[in-house]
């Protein structure tokens, strides 16, 4: 009897750690789901939004400008980030930090993007962290699941004029 419960929790045990490690894979390497936080991509993403991210992209460097990217923040690796790419590496971005009284030029380094909240007035993005490396990027936000009544691929970025070169 006791060899017999043994083998039944020793079975469970490596279920368990077996679809642990394809849950784990999948959330990884697949996508999976994500609340947002926050009022940096406001109207885009309300705060409580929950969408799914997708990581397929990050890994064969299918990053755009113009996507919605989930990040480790530069300033505190243990929170995530929800910001827009503006910039991927080489591009010329004219820097529009509302402190700054003369504007001015960066060129994103290599292995790096500028990330900017859809909400400029309310994101603490790129602008004050500056460009961010590639790695720090966990996954692309493509699709909003909650509330139903959004339900759908997101929309555009309402400061889409920010994209082209000048």
């Amino acid at each position: 009897m006791l060899r017999g419960v043994l083998g039944k929790t020793f079975r469970l045990v490596g279920y368990t750690i077996q679809y642990g490690c394809i849950a784990h894979c999948a959330f990884e390497y697949v996508g999976g789901v994500v609340m947002c936080s926050g009022p940096s991509m406001e109207p885009t993403i309300q705060n409580s939004d929950i969408v799914f991210a997708e990581n397929l992209s990050r890994h064969f460097y299918g990053i755009q400008r113009g996507d919605i990217v989930i990040a480790k923040s530069p300033s505190d690796p243990k929170s995530n980030i929800c910001k827009r790419v503006i910039g991927l590496e080489g591009d010329k971005i004219l820097t529009t930090n509302p402190s700054d009284f003369f504007k001015s030029h960066i060129y994103v380094p290599t292995g790096h993007v500028w990330l900017e909240g859809d909400n400029l007035q309310n994101s603490t993005d790129s602008r004050y962290y500056g460009p961010i490396p590639y790695g720090l990027i966990r996954g692309r936000i493509f699709f909003k699941i909650w509330p139903l009544s959004d339900f759908g691929f997101l929309r555009d970025s309402p400061n889409g004029h920010r994209f082209s070169d000048d």
